[in-house]
């Protein structure tokens, strides 16, 4: 059966613009009455912080917001991306690339061109074996880049209408081995039945290399609801250095979790501000048509706890 999903990275407290988007991806899947699935996107250990699996869980639990299964991990499927990995190596789709991340931010400095904006220019495509041996003579571990479709992808947002972007060579396994997250994000939301992925917009863009790990796979791609990000009063992605803006937070400030609830349902247009819900009473009241489709500013009052 079809089903949705949110999927956070367990590496701190859930501030209330991811919130906003788990709450937006549940009322996608609870309006439907499909499965909502809770994923945790491990995969960069270095960041993660053990207690964060059950903090994050605690949170969306608090808003009532509920899911089916248990909480899978990504750290638990390494031989599955893996195996995919080997799968792509033995068609010729990839290759290794030593350049750092300083060279390809060099490298897409120049102000025209299909690789502006952080693409890779595919500098390691054409190496010879003797350019790769000397590369590896040089102590460079390489990362693994899918070879790319040489040509934008597009495709129909059900919030920001159609988008298109040049699919470059993206890494699908980083220079320490771990797969990274343009090949497992896809194959994870296909093996798992996700039919819409909800997230924030500012995922936009990475789409179409997604897109593109599901063609040459041969896999059917789900649909993609970016929704408008949860901003700072600077109008920078909203950060703990910006006052009460976790859960925990908003509660030291005297809030309940169903205050924060209201609140998140009034900036989207599904509650009086003060009206006290339910994520249940939200679910009959959610119309997608009626989102706004600007990102919201939370100004310093807010995140203060003044009135």
């Amino acid at each position: 059966m079809p089903a949705g999903r949110y999927a956070p990275s367990p590496t701190g407290r859930l501030h209330v613009g991811n919130l906003r988007t788990a709450l937006l991806a549940w009322l996608y899947a609870r309006v439907d009455n499909s499965p909502f699935l809770l994923r945790f996107e491990d995969l960069d250990e270095a960041s993660v912080r053990a207690e964060h699996y059950q903090t994050q869980a605690h949170d969306l639990a608090a808003l009532g917001l509920d899911w089916d299964n248990e909480p899978t991990r990504q750290t638990e499927r390494l031989d599955y991306y893996n195996a995919i990995i080997e799968q792509l190596i033995r068609a010729d789709l990839t290759y290794p690339c030593y350049c750092s991340r300083r060279e390809v931010r060099e490298a897409t400095q120049a102000p025209n061109g299909p690789w502006s904006h952080g693409q890779y220019p595919g500098t390691c495509r054409t190496l010879t074996a003797a350019e790769r041996s000397a590369k590896e003579d040089e102590g460079r571990p390489p990362s693994l880049r899918l070879r790319g479709a040489d040509e934008a992808i597009g495709f129909t947002d059900l919030r920001c209408g159609y988008h298109e972007g040049m699919v470059d060579d993206a890494v699908i396994r980083r220079f320490d081995g771990t797969p990274a997250y343009n090949l497992v994000v896809m194959v994870d939301d296909v093996a798992q039945g996700i039919d819409l992925v909800v997230r924030a917009d500012d995922l936009l863009d990475s789409t179409p290399r997604q897109l593109h790990v599901a063609a040459v796979l041969g896999l059917e791609p789900p649909a993609f609801a970016h929704v408008p990000l949860v901003l700072a009063p600077s109008g920078d992605r909203l950060a703990k250095r910006d006052g009460a803006v976790t859960l925990a937070d908003r509660q030291s400030l005297g809030e309940t979790p169903a205050d924060v609830l209201g609140y998140l349902a009034s900036t989207l247009g599904m509650a009086e501000p003060g009206e006290p819900v339910t994520a249940r009473q939200l679910v009959d009241r959610f119309d997608p048509a009626g989102l706004p489709t600007d990102p919201l500013t939370l100004d310093s009052v807010y995140l203060a706890g003044d009135d």
